[in-house]
């Protein structure tokens, strides 16, 4: 009991000594793009604030830490809906689907994919600012990973994730990519202590290009002869991020476990943020968790709407739950989960996350 107290404050420790470490940059937020690299899809991560990164696994690991796709057996497939801002009247809806597979002894390969469904903007013109008469545009992002890791050892792993991120409308498109990389180190009596770090989207900068940023004009008042202008675009950069995380689990009994985890994260554009949470285990059966993130501003008073302080919509609390049943008598056979998380919001429903996983 002593050494399990003894590691828990380091890993407290550890944690704190980071957030001082790095101050985040507050200053240039909203300055990057494609900012949907940001936003968990997977429901059973996103149940408790994305604080278990140093020991998520399976097809989550894929947007978590990339080095937990290791765990897969043989196949592991996951396909998780998330209706986003509730209430708002904007009917987002973003769909995930992910599958791993093993490779070798100790190897893995993992594909997902996540679509936004951000639903009909309706087309408006200086000449024509009514909204009913020049039909509708629909804005599509779609983020494609492409994932390996390979396990070094019984207590350390690694891998990579290149992401193509494509955001296009009508008339409109760009077309990035970047890189993940991740470790997670395992350690202790029952392999309880868990060690985590991510570094997220690094790659080079995205441009917009296409017919929408062209139009037709007159040269001179008054003249016959039209000419095509072509304004030019920016380029932006990617939101990149450090996660560094750490876990430990209580062992209560034969049947039951406890995780208590921490994430802190480092934003290049944005707050910087620390989230604890909670996990409970009984018999790989029923999961229940918890988790709170936070980030200089999130308690000011009215939240974002009000309160220059505060740049973030979540409100930090975030709550799910995972069934999962054995469809087979074998130790390593099929199983069947469905995850859901729930993440509070101000002034809005929160988001809803139900995901259903396959593994084998």
């Amino acid at each position: 009991m002593k050494r399990s107290f003894r590691n828990i404050t380091l890993m407290l420790v550890a944690l704190l000594g980071f957030s001082t470490a790095f101050a985040g940059n507050p200053d240039r937020s909203g300055q990057a793009g494609a900012a949907e690299l940001l936003i968990n899809p997977w429901a059973a991560s996103a149940g408790w604030g994305n604080a278990g990164m140093s020991k998520v696994h399976g097809v989550e690991a894929i947007f978590g830490n990339v080095a937990g796709i290791t765990s897969v057996n043989k196949l592991d497939m996951n396909f998780t809906h998330t209706s986003w801002l509730v209430g708002s009247g904007a009917d987002i809806r973003v769909s995930s689907f992910g599958v791993l597979a093993r490779v070798g002894e100790t190897s893995a390969l993992g594909l997902s994919m996540m679509t936004f469904s951000i639903g009909e903007i309706p087309i408006t013109t200086f000449e024509n600012p009514d909204p009913y008469t020049l039909g509708t545009f629909k804005p599509n992002l779609l983020n494609i990973n492409l994932a390996f890791a390979k396990s070094f050892s019984n207590s350390i792993s690694g891998g990579f994730n290149l992401k193509i991120i494509s955001e296009s409308i009508k008339d409109m498109s760009g077309v990035g990519v970047a890189l993940d990389a991740g470790i997670q180190y395992v350690t202790g009596p029952f392999d309880n202590v868990h060690f985590g770090i991510t570094l997220k989207n690094i790659g080079p900068t995205m441009k917009f290009s296409g017919d929408g940023l062209s139009f037709r004009a007159f040269l001179v008042q008054g003249s016959q002869n039209q000419f095509t202008i072509v304004q030019r675009a920016d380029e932006f950069e990617l939101p990149t991020q450090l996660s560094i995380a750490a876990a430990y689990d209580f062992i209560l009994g034969e049947t039951s476990r406890l995780t208590m985890a921490g994430n802190f994260c480092s934003n290049s554009f944005t707050k910087d943020q620390i989230t604890l949470g909670l996990q409970y285990n009984w018999k790989d059966i029923l999961m229940l968790r918890a988790g709170y993130t936070y980030e200089n501003g999130i308690w000011a008073k009215g939240g974002v709407e009000t309160s220059p302080d505060c740049m973030n919509f979540n409100r930090g609390l975030n709550a799910g739950l995972s069934v999962q049943a054995p469809l087979s008598k074998e130790e390593n056979g099929m199983k069947i989960a469905v995850d859901y998380a729930f993440r509070d919001t101000y002034n809005f429903k929160g988001h809803h996350s139900v995901g259903v996983r396959i593994i084998f």
